[in-house]
């Protein structure tokens, strides 16, 4: 490894600890806030399953397998979608953003480490979260580390994507916390798409790596035993709308730049 090199990877790796460490404090500084988060997820999840038992009785019960893990995979897609659409607003309102734009690090890097970092945190509160489900259902499912994880990020990197475009569009645009609810609920639907009865389905964001990763988990299936067209389409889904929401939002920053409204509000 040359100098340059080892350099650089040193300086990544400063930027990922700063990064860990700042989210950490906020959570902690913030307990409230954190933990309500977490409660009202569980709450949800909760009324969905005893209002779902009560209405629909054996019918719900049969599905029971797909709530839980369709609920597993809401709730890290909306991290992760949030995490990079709300930074850049965050930021914003903290008057840090242009700070952030002039530092060693290109920005898109920033946002980027920045995002993983989100979407690991989100990971860890979902897994959680999925052991409480399991409990009060009493549906204990058989997760594949091998298989579920790339199948998770087949169907969260379109979520990143769509975050960058959004993120950059608050760079633009500020305040558009109303388009950012709507793609919330836009998630739900996608997550739940019939993607195995309609095949166009499988070309939005999200739905052919949720269909994937639920039927594979309900079929304890490993991911060698799908067909080779529908991994290479996952994965060539997941690969488009990252690259193209970075690119949105790469531009995005070049535009805010341009107009001189990179740190307002």
């Amino acid at each position: 490894m040359s100098g340059s090199d080892s350099d650089q990877s040193v300086s990544l790796w400063l930027l990922f600890r700063t990064i860990s460490r700042k989210a950490v404090v906020t959570m902690t500084r913030y307990p409230v806030d954190t933990a309500s988060q977490f409660i009202g997820l569980f709450v949800l999840f909760l009324l969905v399953f005893f209002g779902g038992s009560a209405v629909g009785g054996q019918q719900f019960s049969n599905s029971l397998e797909g709530v839980v893990i369709g609920f597993f995979i809401y709730t890290i897609a909306s991290g992760a979608y949030a995490g990079v659409a709300n930074s850049v607003s965050t930021e914003s309102k903290w008057g840090t953003l242009e700070r952030l734009y002039v530092s060693p690090y290109r920005f898109g890097t920033v946002v980027a480490v920045d995002a993983l970092i989100n979407v690991v945190i989100t990971t860890l509160w979902a897994v959680i979260l999925l052991l409480l489900m399991m409990a009060v259902t009493g549906r204990w499912l058989s997760v594949d580390p091998l298989t579920t994880v790339p199948l998770l990020f087949a169907t969260l990197a379109p979520v990143l994507g769509v975050g960058f475009a959004f993120g950059g569009a608050a760079l633009v645009y500020k305040r558009i916390e109303s388009a950012f609810q709507l793609v919330q609920f836009a998630l739900v639907a996608l997550i739940a798409a019939p993607v195995g009865d309609i095949w166009a389905l499988r070309l939005l964001p999200t739905a052919h790596g949720a269909y994937l990763t639920r039927r594979t988990i309900e079929t304890n299936r490993s991911l060698f035993e799908l067909p080779a067209d529908e991994i290479v389409l996952v994965f060539t889904i997941a690969a488009v709308y990252l690259c193209l929401g970075y690119l949105i939002f790469v531009r995005a920053t070049k535009v805010a730049r341009d107009r001189g409204v990179m740190g307002h509000y």
